[in-house]
């Protein structure tokens, strides 16, 4: 076939064209990073804050200088680093965690089937470092871990030349941003020894701010000035003056974070692709921080959303309540996890299926209880179904086995029509079973609390005490820097895909001798690559929520009121009574709480009662 020189030309002329447009679509989006110079003012910035952090750190260590000198140049280097914080959290989640900016606190790295103890390295703990004591100071340490710092954001500085960000992916780490500022920022969790947190969160909503303005400019719209005002009286908000103790959080939340996280939601929600560089059960579609599907529950289970139904649950639902599937027939997961008592049992440990024996522990409650990436006090399954498989197989609980239950199933007309329907024939199985049972406990969500009403604007009033107590609870009080919003359990923001367990020192009981309760928690989990010192009387951080219906607490059920708990963190845990305690991860040190404040802080908790739970209750 041969062409005209007309057509060819034709041809070329509409090729050009293509590429025109192709290129031109391309340049505004791989650009966009390259032409917005306040990334890499910013980037180069922190820089240069770690390198004159690391030479006043060496020159301390040689008694060049003075700790106060160090001091400055932490709180520079943490000031640079909240500037790019939401984008660098972003792409290198897990690499920010282990050497820019991770919690302070020793953790495992398996090496075949044994675990290494690893120091905790970056900007966290040199602010907890140069805070400590004088007599406590160590200028070694604080040298090493500033070199370590400034050696690894040189790599990761190198890495960033790779990377362009795309507009909807900003605002994505923009969102997430917000609530790291909200869960981690302003609580006091990101900064142990100097408590600038409120001084960074202003900085953190600058930076966002000027990114947010590039933004603007590619698509000018009237509803993106709305987002640049809210940002602009978030950060005169952060400048008026208060401390660290006396700044309103709940104001911060409700009138700033919180309408900034749906405005941004509201970008481009036609269609939002799964495009975030990290496993996460963060929902991008969700438009509050506290709304029931902020967290993607199916994220923690072996089945996914889309087979899940109606009809499943309910199977779910006969299962969960049927004593017969128990070995001696008489017990059933109510039986510890009662819905008229919030899914608890009301007992400190739980009785056994031999009479006057209970099990080891306290029943926590199942409500909420899907939002975590570990289950059991101890961490010891991995997944909701896995929780199940310990219940059914233990000799003190179900004491059975799956084709035991398996074989009752079949031989129940009901049961087999109920499976019939969902699944189709012949799927009575192991799989199957779990997936009906997950349905069912995924389903006992909890978010329906006084305290969720007013953050989401369906009810106009909260108590005083309420608002004073959850301003308690996330600053002074330090329990949000282990209990995160929204689930105000161990699940950590703003990825909320790990759960944390912490050693607190739970005295065995607390009326009588001071004495450290037994139980070795995650210690004894019989998990061998968790086999380390560090987990010696470690136990998961449960939910706050509902905790008002939940007595008796903490792994043990040695502690009968709230009171006695609040007592017990105000007295600083088992170390803070002069017990000795390894590791233990909850500051020994008093919190000063006076009686109203515990007053108010037990307001707050309560205020987390969920509506269902407490109509439950009172049957």
């Amino acid at each position: 076939m041969r062409f005209s020189f007309k057509t060819i030309s034709f041809f070329l002329s509409c090729l050009l064209v293509m590429l025109f447009f192709v290129f031109s679509s391309f340049s505004k989006e791989t650009d966009y990073h390259s032409k917005n110079n306040r990334f890499w003012t910013y980037a180069n910035e922190l820089k240069e804050s770690l390198a004159r952090l690391d030479t006043t750190a060496n020159a301390y260590k040689l008694h060049k200088t003075e700790i106060g000198n160090v001091k400055l140049a932490v709180k520079s280097a943490r000031l640079s680093y909240k500037k790019i914080e939401f984008y660098l959290s972003f792409y290198h989640q897990e690499y920010v965690n282990e050497h820019i900016n991770g919690a302070p606190l020793l953790h495992i790295k398996k090496t075949g089937m044994l675990p290494d103890v690893i120091p905790p390295e970056g900007l966290q703990v040199l602010d907890e470092l140069v805070y400590e004591e004088d007599e406590n100071l160590d200028a070694n340490l604080i040298a090493t871990n500033s070199r370590k710092l400034y050696n690894a954001y040189q790599l990761l500085y190198e890495g960033l030349k790779t990377k362009t960000i795309e507009p909807e992916k900003e605002i994505a780490a923009m969102r997430l941003g917000l609530i790291r500022v909200f869960t981690l920022g302003v609580t006091g969790f990101d900064t142990p020894g100097s408590l600038n947190a409120i001084e960074e969160a202003k900085i953190s909503m600058q930076a966002m701010m000027s990114f947010f303005k590039e933004y603007q400019k590619q698509s000018p719209l009237k509803e993106l000035q709305e987002i640049i005002n809210l940002f602009s009286k978030s950060i005169n908000y952060l400048e008026q003056p208060a401390s660290f103790t006396n700044f309103d959080r709940l104001v911060f939340l409700k009138s700033y974070i919180n309408p900034l996280y749906r405005k941004l939601g509201e970008i481009d929600q036609k269609e939002i692709p799964n495009f975030l560089p990290y496993v996460s059960s963060w929902n991008p579609k969700s438009k509050s921080i506290f709304s029931e599907d902020f967290l993607n529950p199916y994220f923690f289970t072996e089945f996914k959303k889309e087979e899940d139904s109606k009809e499943l649950n309910a199977l779910g639902k006969k299962l969960f309540y049927d004593s017969t599937l128990s070995e001696n027939q008489q017990m059933s997961c109510a039986s510890c996890h009662n819905p008229k008592m919030a899914f608890t049992d009301g007992q400190p440990k739980s009785f056994s299926n031999v009479e006057g024996k209970t099990v080891l522990r306290n029943s926590p409650t199942l409500l909420n209880a899907v939002y975590a990436e570990r289950f059991f006090y101890d961490l010891r399954a991995f997944s909701l179904e896995q929780q199940a498989e310990h219940v059914i197989f233990n000799p003190d609980e179900f004491n059975t086995a799956y084709d035991a239950i398996l074989k009752k199933i079949v031989d129940n007309k009901q049961y087999t029509e109920g499976f019939k329907k969902v699944f189709g024939k012949n799927q009575v199985n192991r799989v199957n079973f779990s997936k009906a049972l997950s349905s069912y406990v995924l389903s006992l969500t909890s978010f329906d609390s006084e305290f969720d009403e007013y953050i989401n604007n369906e009810e106009v009033y909260l108590p005083r005490e309420v608002k004073d107590g959850f301003n308690l609870f996330m600053g002074k009080a330090n329990c949000a820097t282990c209990h995160f919003p929204p689930t105000f359990s161990g699940l950590v923001p703003p990825f909320y895909s790990d759960s944390e367990s912490e050693i607190l020192g739970v005295l065995k009981n607390p009326t009588k001798q001071i004495l450290l309760d037994t139980d070795e928690g995650r210690w004894e989990n019989e998990i061998s690559e968790e086999k380390a010192w560090i987990y010696e009387k470690s136990f998961k951080t449960t939910t706050v929520r509902n905790s008002g219906l939940t007595a008796p607490y903490f792994h043990n059920g040695a502690y009968a009121t709230l009171e006695e708990v609040i007592d017990f963190y105000n007295d600083g845990g088992g170390a803070g009574k002069g017990l000795k305690v390894n590791n233990q991860t909850l500051s020994p040190d008093p919190l000063n709480l006076s009686d109203k404040e515990k007053q108010d802080l037990i307001a707050f908790i309560k205020s987390l009662n969920g509506a269902k739970a407490v109509s439950l209750n009172q049957k």
